[in-house]
């Protein structure tokens, strides 16, 4: 099976990357926003992992081990600490957990983009029924985030500022670190939603200044759906979770009887795991992890950045409209051309080419394996397309759910 070696140089590590994804010899997949193909070595995890099951009903010792060791990978990988990192379902459930653990009372506010994805705002929605403000910024699509955007909007009782670290609709990058910086000189609260940057763009959270970040892996970090990421800041011993189980206590019972007068919480970030871990995906996650680090983040970021400047070139000849910025600064691997959703969407599927509806068109997202031949073929059906008279009308309004 081939993998990357540390010999090769990036354009052969990309091409040897691209031979584990075999949905690329089947169809152009540009869906990767909306969640990436399974790679040989994730799907022989998960196989070792169901094996193991078989075969031995279940080592469930030797699995929590391996979760242990997964979770300091995930914590090198973020520049985090193990104690940092817990495991959920997916992202809205890391959202759901930091929005219910922050100390909100009535009368305090939270700050969100207006149109950033909806999961994230339900989530901090939810607790206006305490009182809770929620504030909405506006901001166009090309536009990107800084600390100026939230510092009008901002008092005494901001408590937090939410947002994504990139957009799943036009796919800007935010300026985070300008954004962590103001959230610390004002004592507020830094939660992202990381779920289309983490394992495309490189994250540091300590670098950053986020507080809690929360990450579904079935993305950028090429792991099936029903596993998250959540990282919470040492110290913010404020943040209490709004259920407990057993995992959840600093002094488990080892005969399994809960004691009322010992409810002391682990002080980590393992006071927001309950119950069982989704073991299998997170033996696909140490896999998917080596996988993405035998190119690296940085590189990957810099491949899909290009795949995207070549995409707008062709754009651009073609007289096709880029929803999303130009700028190379301030965008990845997300790109959302302005092209009428109803027809093109059956266009593309005509021709064996895997995209998403967005609201301001057809959204193209670019993935590790991808190469400049796929966005070149991309465009020669696109030409197509304009060719048969499909750019004709106005894009309408299509949302795809992140």
């Amino acid at each position: 099976m081939s993998r990357a070696r540390p010999n090769m140089n990036v354009s052969e590590r990309i091409a040897a990357v691209r031979i584990q994804f075999p949905v690329t010899e089947r169809m152009l997949y540009l869906d990767s926003a909306h969640q990436t193909p399974l790679a040989r070595c994730v799907r022989a995890a998960l196989e070792a992992f169901y094996e193991q099951g078989f075969e031995l009903a279940g080592p469930k010792p030797a699995w929590l081990r391996r979760a242990e060791d997964v979770r300091r990978q995930v914590a090198r990988f973020l520049n985090a600490s193990p104690n940092e990192v817990a495991f959920t379902k997916n992202t809205s459930e890391g959202l759901n957990v930091a929005a219910n653990a922050v100390p909100l009372t009535a009368g305090d506010n939270v700050v969100l983009i207006e149109g950033d994805h909806p999961n994230n705002a339900y989530a901090w929605l939810n607790l206006k029924r305490k009182g809770v403000q929620v504030r909405f910024v506006k901001l166009q699509d090309n536009e990107v985030a800084t600390a100026q955007t939230f510092a009008p909007h901002i008092d005494e009782r901001t408590k937090v500022i939410t947002l994504s670290h990139v957009t799943f609709h036009a796919g800007q990058i935010h300026d985070l670190a300008s954004i962590g910086k103001l959230c610390k000189e004002h004592g507020i609260l830094l939660v992202v939603d990381a779920m289309q940057s983490v394992g495309v763009v490189p994250v540091d959270v300590k670098a950053l200044g986020i507080s809690v970040l929360a990450a579904g892996t079935h993305k950028g970090m090429l792991v099936p759906q029903g596993l998250g990421i959540l990282y919470v800041r040492d110290g913010l011993d404020e943040l209490q979770p709004a259920y407990v189980a057993m995992s959840s206590v600093a002094r488990p019972p080892a005969d399994y009887v809960a004691r009322p007068d010992d409810l002391e919480l682990r002080a980590d970030a393992g006071r927001f795991e309950y119950g069982n871990l989704n073991l299998p995906d997170l033996h696909a996650l140490a896999a998917s992890i080596d996988l993405i680090q035998s190119i690296g983040v940085p590189e990957i970021s810099r491949h899909v950045t290009a795949l995207g400047d070549r995409l707008i070139a062709h754009l651009d000849e073609l007289g096709v409209e880029l929803v999303g910025p130009r700028d190379r600064s301030q965008r990845s691997h997300i790109y959302v051309l302005k092209l009428p959703v109803q027809k093109w969407a059956d266009h593309f599927a005509r021709h064996q080419v895997r995209v998403s509806p967005e609201r301001g068109g057809i959204r193209v997202s670019f993935g590790m394996f991808n190469n400049p031949e796929d966005v070149d073929q991309l465009a020669e059906v696109i030409r197509r397309g304009l060719t048969d008279g499909l750019a004709d009308g106005v894009s309408d309004t299509t949302t795809e759910v992140d």
